[in-house]
């Protein structure tokens, strides 16, 4: 019961203070706003808007099927074509040619082709290809005829270094460079 009492005296919101606030900006009175503001409490969560009703969640777990069903969607948008015997079905170039962009927009809504012809992520365009180095190219088709697994090989291996004669050419440096700067 006293927690109550207590709780019904704490300022915890702006609507505990009615128009007290608007009166104190219109007349002037900076010292009270800043007074009843700082009388507020300064835990975020004891305002109103973070106590709302909390929804209940449903059991069923809505899956991305279930919502094209229940929506009469079509089916997912493919990201390629799955074999070589759907290449007239992704071409709709005649479409365009004999000016039918309608019956194209309405083809693709009812059952969206596939993005892209091939799903080879590294696939490069001949165009974009012929406009870099020898070098690039020559790795790339290296990289497509071998696989990927013998180019990351070769990548890995390391240069055969000499550690222990590079650091004696340092060191005889940093002995003859003060012989040097006297010299000179």
């Amino acid at each position: 019961m006293e927690t109550q009492s207590v709780n019904s005296n704490l300022l915890v919101e702006e609507l505990q203070l009615g128009e007290q606030l608007n009166h104190c900006v219109h007349s002037d009175r900076r010292s009270d706003f800043v007074l009843m503001l700082s009388m507020l409490t300064d835990d975020v969560l004891a305002y109103s808007q973070f106590k709302l009703p909390q929804t209940v969640k449903s059991a069923q777990l809505t899956t991305e099927d279930s919502l094209r069903k229940t929506f009469e969607l079509p089916k997912k948008q493919r990201l390629c074509l799955d074999n070589l015997t759907e290449i007239d079905e992704f071409s709709q170039a005649h479409l365009i040619q004999s000016h039918q962009l309608s019956t194209l927009h309405l083809s693709q809504a009812l059952s969206p082709k596939p993005l892209a012809f091939r799903n080879d992520k590294l696939h490069i365009n001949s165009t974009v290809l012929s406009n870099t180095r020898l070098y690039c190219q020559q790795q790339y088709q290296l990289k497509k005829q071998a696989g990927n697994d013998e180019i990351n090989k070769e990548h890995n291996n390391r240069l055969a270094f000499n550690v222990n004669a590079w650091l004696k050419s340092v060191q005889t440096t940093i002995v003859k460079a003060p012989l040097l700067a006297t010299m000179a």
